[in-house]
């Protein structure tokens, strides 16, 4: 099931994805979903960021081939930091290139939404937490994060989180393709197999520091060949069983389109 949120005649809703047509949910996704008899063709709506979450948790060196390409030892734990909810935007949204940053990198990483309120979660029941899956870009104004010795400014500035452009709830996430194109052109090219760790050990391990809500959202890191983006760029990450992201980088001053 491919669950979105979209925007049609100014009133936005949650939605599922049945081929050209989007069903409309009644309420929201996160307990039992209700949908109305009423279907809208996908080409008539605007997808926003699929969900609306309280705070995204990503996931820093958390593959072997980032972790060699940035040249870092392996971490005891997994590395953990926050992007604020006002930098979330969805599928075909604006990324917005600050004028504090010479370099701003794309990130592609697969999210995993959180269904319900999670505290403590064992590994063995990190699924029943789980709504599904969706494409992430972590954008990263990467001389800022280089210069501050901190990720929150870097990684913080409005727009450097897209989602999109569903959640797919029918998926098993421990080996799938990811790929990041700019303009494109292949930039990354990694596969979930080689997390150093695994979704059920980055729930496990954040649930036992902070409560996490529904429509909360981690990402779970990106593979190597990390690179810069400009103004003028299109950043597309795609994600095998769940689809394509797309973007487009603009700069600082210009019309921005947000996921509201």
């Amino acid at each position: 099931m491919k669950i979105v949120r979209y925007t049609h005649n100014n009133n936005s809703s949650y939605g599922i994805v049945e081929g050209d047509t989007v069903k409309p949910i009644i309420g929201q996704p996160y307990k039992e979903i209700e949908t109305g008899d009423a279907c809208l063709p996908v080409s008539r709506v605007k997808l926003l960021a699929p969900c609306q979450p309280t705070k995204i948790i990503a996931m820093g060196l958390n593959y072997h081939s980032h972790a060699r390409e940035m040249g870092h030892k392996i971490p005891n734990s997994p590395l953990t930091f926050l992007k604020p909810p006002t930098a979330v935007i969805g599928p075909e949204a604006n990324i917005i290139y600050p004028s504090a940053s010479a370099r701003v990198d794309y990130e592609g990483e697969l999210a995993v939404i959180i269904s319900k309120i999670a505290w403590r979660v064992s590994k063995e029941n990190v699924n029943d937490y789980i709504l599904g899956y969706s494409c992430f870009n972590d954008v990263t104004a990467r001389d800022l994060q280089q210069q501050d010795n901190q990720w929150t400014r870097a990684k913080g500035f409005d727009t450097f989180a897209a989602i999109g452009p569903w959640i797919e709830t029918d998926l098993e996430p421990g080996s799938l393709n990811l790929e990041t194109y700019l303009n494109d052109e292949l930039k990354q090219q990694g596969n979930t197999g080689d997390l150093i760790y695994n979704i059920a050990e980055i729930i496990n391990f954040i649930s036992n520091v902070m409560t996490l809500m529904p429509g909360d959202v981690i990402a779970t890191g990106t593979p190597a060949g990390i690179g810069p983006m400009y103004p003028g760029d299109r950043v597309e990450v795609k994600i095998q069983g769940i689809g394509s992201l797309v973007n487009y980088v603009i700069a600082n001053g210009n019309d921005i389109s947000i996921a509201d």
